[in-house]
């Protein structure tokens, strides 16, 4: 897919998109928590999908409903049938989320049964060491394809002391949590070196906590210790519902303080998402804001450079990376060592599709620099098949010098498939249509 993005000025209200890390959590929680579930503002990007898809092959009973919601019923981890042995052969596919992969992978061992876990896209090349390492230490058994999927585990898991390094991805720690917490976890550790991206282990245990799981006594991201459980079985239906995503809304925010006067509704300031400390960003380079408890209104104002550390929330570089062109001066941001395993190298690639529009980026160890405010060229871009680089390209167009084109477009389905039409609807010119392959 083909799309085609002129110079637009924006104004309107707009709903933020769900939030596919609330989203797929909530789809983990519901699986292990053994009972019903009501899902509500359930999100429907691929990533959201695939999880889905993953608990009804895991054995739970997914129902859309019509009112939108999401009806669950489960007892668990269960790939036995019925009346027979654990014995048959199970594939598993978590279609290219990489919080997919590394969360339900731990639940999956639960099970005595052989799995194959695979996937798609970038999320075969990702690497998936952290198993190999760590789960032979909790009784499963894995084969993996050199560290890559697909992987495949037989459990089931017991849960155990154990230390981890957490400097890669926090998804691997939220993985071992819940299915700590899924067999009945009493009186262990798990030790975490380095966590990287706290925020989103808060997102975990605050959704563990709405679904009356075991939740650890977090001391202070470094040890998660599990007490005897004394939530018991509940027959209660637990219901719960799916936050206002902010990696998504980041892109909405960004483009109201470069291109136009909007309101965005659905974000809760008050979140335990990492991202959104965009706030903050768009605090400091001067963007026009108001603040409530039911929406932000961001309004163009004259925007300045800017220094912002993304250790936490390396998914905000996208949209940084668009705000920052339109920044007067240099702007830094660190944590760049975060982007190498997404859906494509993002730092690399920020610097090659942005410089296609005329913007300087300078990549050193850790640290990126922007120099902005010189103006961006609409130019023929590639979304790298990373979600983000299409919506970050798509952002910075509505105020550069002449058309931009963006191919592969269609990459935003894997989080926020509604993505250009919530821009059409704030007054942004843009034409999708079919990209045309030619093979010779």
């Amino acid at each position: 897919m083909i799309a085609t993005i002129q110079p637009s000025q924006l104004s309107g209200t707009i709903q933020a998109p769900a939030s596919k890390s609330s989203m797929q959590r909530a789809c983990a929680a519901a699986l292990i928590s053994k009972g019903k579930c009501l899902i509500y503002n359930p999100g429907h990007s691929n990533d959201d999908k695939a999880a889905l898809q993953v608990i009804a092959a895991l054995g739970a009973k997914v129902n859309h409903l019509s009112d939108g919601s999401i009806a669950t019923d489960s007892t668990g981890v269960d790939l036995s049938s019925p009346g027979t042995e654990q014995s048959r052969s199970t594939v598993v596919n978590c279609g290219e989320s990489g919080l997919g992969i590394r969360m339900f992978a731990p639940l999956i061992a639960l099970s005595k049964q052989s799995v194959t876990i695979q996937g798609e896209g970038s999320l075969l090349s990702r690497p998936m060491d952290f198993f190999d390492e760590i789960l032979p230490r909790l009784n499963v058994t894995v084969s993996s394809n050199k560290g890559r999927l697909p992987i495949t585990l037989s459990g089931p898991l017991q849960p155990r002391d154990i230390e981890i390094d957490g400097s890669l991805s926090s998804q691997f720690l939220t993985g071992l949590l819940m299915a700590y917490a899924a067999a009945e976890a009493k009186g262990v550790t798990i030790t975490v070196n380095n966590l990287k991206s706290k925020p989103y282990i808060d997102l975990t245990l605050k959704v563990m906590q709405a679904f009356k799981l075991n939740t650890p006594r977090n001391k202070n991201y470094r040890e998660f210790y599990f007490e005897a459980s004394n939530t018991g079985h509940t027959t209660s239906q637990t219901r719960y519902t799916v936050e206002g995503d902010w990696s998504g809304g980041a892109f909405l925010l960004v483009a109201g303080a470069i291109a136009g006067n909007i309101e965005v509704y659905g974000l809760d300031p008050d979140s335990a998402q990492a991202d959104k400390k965009i706030l903050t960003a768009l605090r400091d380079a001067g963007a026009g804001i108001a603040i409530s408890n039911k929406s932000i209104k961001l309004f163009p104002g004259k925007l300045k450079a800017f220094t912002f550390d993304a250790t936490d929330c390396p998914d905000l570089f996208p949209p940084l990376v668009a705000l920052a062109a339109y920044c007067s001066g240099l702007t830094t941001i660190k944590g760049v060592s975060r982007l190498a395993h997404k859906e494509s190298n993002r730092g690399l690639t920020l610097q090659e599709e942005f410089g296609k529009m005329g913007l300087k980026i300078d990549l050193d160890s850790d640290t990126m620099q922007i120099h902005g405010g010189k103006g961006l060229k609409g130019a023929r871009v590639h979304s790298r098949h990373d979600h983000r680089i299409a919506m970050a390209c798509a952002v910075a167009a509505l105020q550069a010098e002449g058309e931009t084109i963006i191919e592969e477009a269609e990459a935003i389905n894997k989080s926020y498939p509604d993505f250009y039409g919530d821009l059409v609807t704030l007054g942004a010119e843009i034409k999708i249509k079919p990209q045309t392959i030619h093979i010779q």
